[in-house]
């Protein structure tokens, strides 16, 4: 042991001492005991709770996911919850789920009885829900918070633990940093309080959700279509759709969703239509990724689909893939896909003369502006929130309390979008619905998406965004990390392909009443822009780059252009 730090040596002892850790997992670690590299990442931290929950590699350790990592986070948010809620009427409740990942009913079944042994009604599902029906459970249960196992589109060795306020919301950063201060004040796992599943099925501290839960959910998405009697009388069995989930939860209440506002024409990738930990068919289960639909392409092309759409494990992401002028399939971009949605959404409000004089849509700092050129033709405000759309679920609850601004659509460029009030998370359910009857309307007017698409681009400009991202693993990638960021905040460019910095804006001060966040964009005398951010629950560290072309090509070249220069800085 002694190539590790004090700090792990201190950890696996307290391990291998602890009478509450057992054998099975003691003799794991005593195993690793000739892979010094191995325990050292393991155990030189204690897996951060951060503003979003934990995410990381399953294992023994506290630097993994485990039972014990996600049963003191846990004691910290019940705790939490009863500091916040305990004098509320009633015991205090929090709706569980989980996804198709390596131990995901474990976890949630471990974070139900620590609840339960708080005194907290534990809400859990008995199979695996999507995220975005967690967030809607919350609300429409009357929860006082929520927890939902699953690490996203991360690898098949990840898992994770997100956590939900009473208002559906993922914690914003001044409650997350109370659970976080309420977890460094659970002393060792013996403090954690815990019931068995028969203690706390007895003590009415476990209840078992279900199908009527699942049909509320479903009920609630589909009120959200635009035109749902026209899918049902003429456009729904025309308009062909390919659906992949990716081996996770959305197989169910996608299909659903799409059955009830009359798409009849629903075709599954068989191969990814079971959940599957392992995501065996795929490199990584992320529709923002072209190879994710491979297989869904190889369907689309026997059947002449009109559409293909992917949702990733927890079914908060969607992808889509339509049809160019030469009948190729053609992956959108989450700024694409946002756009289309926005300009069918708002249209279709506009027209039927159900346009609020306060609308608004919400987006990220990283998030192209074509979706809010769209947005303010239409008559809406837009503002800007930071990545994360725990902050749009924040502005939401915000304007629906004052009544300020008629909330219409929240949306990210990573594939997140929701319409609705119903829930506070991104819902691939509903952007699945509303692309698909998006595509489906436009047909009956003889065009397609990608049609669509180009009558916005010559309408508002020729908008072209592009992402980079570099992973840098471990001890040593945190700190690569941290080093690039501090190096282009002390030097940053006077100017970047051929165009003069305009403006930096650092949001680690804290800009336009944002919170804090290690974030650096800078902008170009151009309109062009690009923005540094590590990501908050990956080893990576995120570029974001965006022009505005006078043509399609000439975007390209801009952007191009751009993405080399910045990327040899940050690569050097």
């Amino acid at each position: 042991m002694s190539q590790l730090s004090e700090r792990s040596i201190n950890n696996i002892e307290q391990w291998l001492q602890d009478s509450h850790i057992d054998e099975d997992t003691k003799q794991e670690l005593r195993n690793l005991e000739q892979d010094p590299q191995e325990l050292e990442d393991r155990f030189y931290k204690d897996l951060e709770f951060g503003t979003g929950g934990l995410r990381g590699i399953i294992g023994a350790g506290s630097n993994r996911v485990n039972r014990y990592t996600i049963g003191k986070a846990t004691q910290g948010f019940a705790q939490f919850i009863v500091g916040s809620y305990g004098q509320a009427e009633g015991k205090p409740s929090v709706v569980i789920a989980y996804d198709s990942r390596h131990f995901s009913p474990e976890f949630a079944l471990e974070a139900a009885l620590v609840l339960a042994g708080n005194g907290i009604v534990a809400k859990l599902f008995p199979s695996l829900r999507t995220t975005p029906q967690l967030s809607f459970s919350v609300r429409d249960l009357g929860a006082t918070g929520g927890i939902v196992i699953t690490a996203s589109h991360n690898p098949p060795e990840y898992n994770g633990y997100k956590v939900y306020n009473a208002e559906g919301g993922q914690l914003i950063p001044h409650e997350a940093e109370q659970v976080i201060q309420y977890i460094k004040e659970v002393e060792g796992f013996s403090a954690v309080k815990k019931l068995t599943q028969a203690e706390a099925e007895a003590q009415g501290l476990l209840v078992w959700l279900g199908e009527a839960d699942d049909e509320a959910f479903v009920r609630t998405v589909a009120q959200q279509s635009m035109n749902s009697e026209l899918i049902r009388t003429s456009l729904g069995e025309d308009f062909r759709i390919v659906y992949t989930p990716l081996h996770g939860t959305g197989n169910i209440p996608v299909r659903k969703t799409l059955e009830a506002i009359g798409f009849t024409n629903v075709h599954i990738v068989p191969e990814q239509e079971q959940p599957d930990a392992e995501f065996s068919t795929v490199k990584s289960p992320n529709p923002e990724e072209r190879e994710a639909f491979t297989l869904a392409m190889k369907l689309g092309q026997e059947l002449d689909a009109d559409i293909l759409i992917g949702t990733d494990p927890d079914c908060d992401r969607m992808g889509a893939v339509v049809k160019d002028k030469d009948g190729k399939y053609v992956v959108l971009s989450g700024n694409q896909s946002g756009a289309i949605m926005i300009h069918y959404l708002l249209s279709q409000l506009k027209e039927s003369g159900k346009m609020p004089d306060n609308g608004i849509v919400i987006k990220t700092i990283v998030t192209s502006e074509m979706g809010a050129s769209i947005a303010r033709h239409y008559g809406a405000e837009v503002i800007n929130t930071l990545t994360g759309f725990k902050y749009i679920g924040e502005k939401m609850t915000q304007y629906e309390q004052s009544g300020e601004y008629t909330y219409l659509f929240g949306y990210e460029e990573s594939y997140g979008y929701l319409a609705g009030n119903y829930a506070r998370d991104k819902d691939a359910v509903l952007a699945a619905m509303l692309i698909a009857e998006a595509g489906a309307y436009y047909k009956g007017q003889g065009k397609t998406l990608y049609d669509v698409l180009e009558e916005l681009y010559e309408q508002f400009g020729y908008f072209q965004e592009r992402l980079k991202s570099r992973t840098l693993k471990g001890k040593d990638g945190l700190a690569q990390i941290q080093s690039k960021m501090t190096d282009w905040r002390s030097q940053p460019p006077l100017e970047i392909a051929g165009v003069q910095v305009k403006e930096v804006l650092d949001y680690s001060i804290g800009l336009n009443g944002l919170p804090q966040e290690n974030v650096l964009k800078f902008m170009l005398e151009d309109g062009s822009w690009f923005c540094l951010r590590p990501s908050g629950t990956e080893p990576k560290i995120k570029v974001y780059f965006a022009v505005r072309g006078e043509s399609l090509h000439h975007a390209e070249e801009q952007i191009a252009k751009l993405v080399q220069e910045v990327m040899s800085r940050v690569d050097a």
